[in-house]
């Protein structure tokens, strides 16, 4: 009988990559398309009274996938787990262990197939073959902390969220990393609110050699240096002005250092999806789906197809031997001597999982513009933007020189900062934004002619809303979620309507205000930044084999679940249904404003005869938002509207009688050719009709 190895991977694109690597007739690699087992839906799943045991259950969707596998592992002589190298990865692992131990032996076999766990950085032929030298065993802590987090998560969510039906509206949900991330975005919203913009001024001069120009900002009086709002109006700043037109302007100091810039590090999942959104407008979830198809392979010019990133869920800066001793000899080549330097960097926090590395092409070889054909205009973008970090990490230092010059002004002090690139190092493969400032030749005493004084208006501005990259940066900072989580999070808040996107920032919507606020008040520890990050630390503890997690989860639940039922009885329906003096158009019931999922809505009366609704803005007024645009269709205002869904859209007051309704933002335009109306379409201002040029 001829031996058969099996090999199980999470996706068939990495089934298909890594079968290229091995002989077909010794391994047969398959995939398991993901989850193989969870929590049933519909119920708890999870016995509170017997430790927390859960009841795994096969979703009816992968029944298919697992009925094959079970299939090729009666057959089997070795199986191998070959699941990400992670806490979801080991969990995956595990299942399918038990999975398999639970079918029943065979009458024609002797012995149970043996089962290993194997696991690497990169999907590269090198990287697999090396693993089934060096399999082990499943990690049952990862194990613990993966099923631990799985168990929290349904023990908040279950019993919250159907409390949160009972009070508030039907549909709506809470959850214990999701909930956190909602109440920093209301908090931003209620900062910047509450902010009130201060006004106050600056004062630059400008001012000449004997053939150069350059510009200095007013920093001192009296020796005392003036504080960014101390000139608080233009009245100030016109006093200043008087006596600054009278000064001699002459050069009082000059100071002259070298700034050396290190490389930054490579990628973390973290800083790569902050980067991906800040410089290519990419989401975190879109982020995620670039990195995965760039980690599970790519077919290079008829070449086997292979991986060509490391793999991309990671905390960790690590970066192994091969790729210090590879990108060294390509830095060398291709930029010179001088600008290789290795670099060694270590995360500061200790639940990094150091034996992972950080994000980083397979091959330096593999240079963007070379492989530019084979991937698509995403994965391009992507792929050049590791390829570039990494091997800029790996490079020498860049050399500025900075000149520091003070002119005095009689009792006013000018300063003038010079910056001038000596080498560029690191910034010839990874170039960054900066502003070289060129200062001409100086001298101290030297005497200066004023050529101008400009006077500057400013005003202090609140905090900003936050953005994907701003929102991951500082859950990092927080502790809230894992690498795994923070895409995750943030589609499932939107998703769920508590917050919504516009021109990249992050808006909270009323029903995100709404569940927040009971949330805080009523269960401060589930949206508690400190205690949600002390979670994360039990779990990291648990994964590390330092935690109990039986003990870990019975800490949580107790006092959580003796809470809820107090609160069962403490609060009270939070919206009643609100009478108006509106008649439905279409059958001349009173309406009504419900609450919904999606916010404040008119419904009427005779529901479920008739099924009239129409939705409320945020201000919660009986009117749609207003546009000032006529419809050109009748004699209706087209106003903003939402669908069910919650996305916005523009239609007409009068509906349902006029249909009239358009994706994009109208404007009081026509257009010169056609004389429909003109929409702003993002940046971009064209017509609305798409058949006009």
């Amino acid at each position: 009988m001829i031996k058969m190895n099996l090999i199980i991977v999470e996706s068939p694109t990495k089934s298909k990559t890594i079968q290229e690597f091995l002989d077909s007739k010794a391994y047969t690699v398959e995939s398991c398309n993901g989850h193989v087992r969870d929590l049933p839906k519909g119920k708890l799943g999870v016995d509170t009274e017997n430790n927390f045991k859960p009841q795994y259950v096969i979703p009816l969707k992968k029944r298919k996938f697992i009925t094959g596998l079970k299939k090729l592992a009666q057959k089997a002589d070795k199986i191998y787990f070959a699941s990400d190298e992670d806490r979801e990865g080991e969990a995956i692992a595990w299942h399918l262990l038990q999975i398999f131990k639970s079918l029943k032996k065979q009458k024609k076999r002797e012995s149970e197939p043996q089962y290993h766990r194997i696991s690497f950085h990169e999907i590269t032929e090198n990287a697999v073959k090396s693993s089934l030298k060096n399999p082990r065993d499943i990690d049952l802590n990862l194990v613990n902390a993966q099923q631990s987090r799985r168990i929290l998560d349904r023990l908040v969510g279950y019993h919250l969220s159907p409390l949160l039906w009972r009070k508030v509206v039907k549909g709506l949900s809470a959850g214990r990393v999701q909930s956190p991330a909602v109440r920093l975005i209301v908090e931003r919203e209620r900062e910047i609110e509450k902010f009130k913009p201060q006004e106050y001024w600056s004062i630059e001069a400008e001012l000449k050699t004997e053939k150069e120009c350059f510009w200095a900002k007013l920093i001192k009086k009296d020796d005392r240096t003036l504080n960014k709002l101390e000139i608080e109006n233009k009245e100030q700043s016109e006093k200043i002005i008087i006596e600054l037109e009278k000064a001699t302007y002459q050069v009082s100091e000059i100071k002259k250092k070298q700034i050396k810039k290190n490389p930054l590090p490579p990628f973390t999942t973290s800083t790569l999806q902050q980067e991906a959104n800040k410089n290519l407008s990419f989401s975190t979830k879109q982020t995620m789906m670039v990195a995965q198809q760039l980690y599970e392979g790519i077919a290079l010019n008829k070449k086997k197809v292979t991986g060509l990133i490391t793999y991309m869920r990671t905390d960790s800066l690590n970066l192994s031997e091969e790729f210090f001793n590879e990108s060294r000899s390509f830095i060398e080549k291709k930029c010179g001597k001088n600008y290789y330097q290795k670099h060694i960097y270590k995360t500061k926090s200790k639940n990094t999982q150091e034996a992972h590395e950080a994000i980083r092409p397979t091959a330096c070889e593999n240079e963007p513009e070379k492989i530019a054909k084979y991937l698509n205009k995403n994965q391009f973008k992507l792929y050049d933007l590791i390829w570039r970090r990494a091997l800029a990490s790996q490079m020498s230092e860049q050399i500025l020189d900075s000149t520091t010059v003070n002119i005095k002004a009689d009792q006013y002090v000018f300063r003038a900062n010079g910056l001038d690139m000596k080498f560029d190092g690191w910034m010839k493969i990874y170039p960054e934004k900066q502003k070289e400032n060129y200062l001409p030749q100086l001298e101290v005493n030297q005497i200066l002619e004023l050529k101008q004084l400009k006077p500057n208006q400013h005003f202090t501005e609140p905090p900003p809303h936050y953005t994907e990259a701003s929102l991951v940066k500082t859950l990092e900072e927080y502790g809230i979620g894992r690498p795994s989580t923070y895409a995750p999070i943030i589609s499932t808040i939107q998703a769920r309507n508590y917050v919504q996107k516009q021109q990249k920032a992050f808006y909270p919507t009323q029903m995100g205000i709404l569940v927040n606020d009971l949330l805080v008040e009523h269960f401060p520890k589930v949206v508690d930044y400190q205690f949600t990050a002390e979670m994360e630390n039990e779990l990291d503890k648990i994964a590390r084999g330092e935690k109990d997690y039986l003990k870990m989860l019975n800490n949580f639940y107790q006092p959580f679940i003796k809470n809820l039922k107090m609160k069962e009885k403490e609060i009270n329906k939070t919206f009643e249904d609100e009478q108006t003096d509106k008649k439905c158009p279409k059958c001349n019931q009173p309406l009504v404003i419900k609450m919904g999922r999606f916010g404040r809505f008119l419904a009427c009366t005779g529901f479920p005869n008739c099924k009239y609704t129409q939705s409320l803005n945020e201000k919660n007024s009986l009117n749609n938002e207003t546009t000032g645009v006529p419809c050109p269709k009748c004699s209706g205002e087209i106003v903003k509207k939402r669908t069910r869904k919650g996305k916005f859209f523009y239609g007409c007051s009068s509906w349902p009688k006029c249909d009239f309704a358009l994706w994009d933002e109208p404007l009081d335009e026509k257009c010169p050719q056609c004389g429909s109306i003109m929409v702003k379409s993002g940046k971009n201002i064209r017509c609305s009709n798409k058949e006009c040029r």
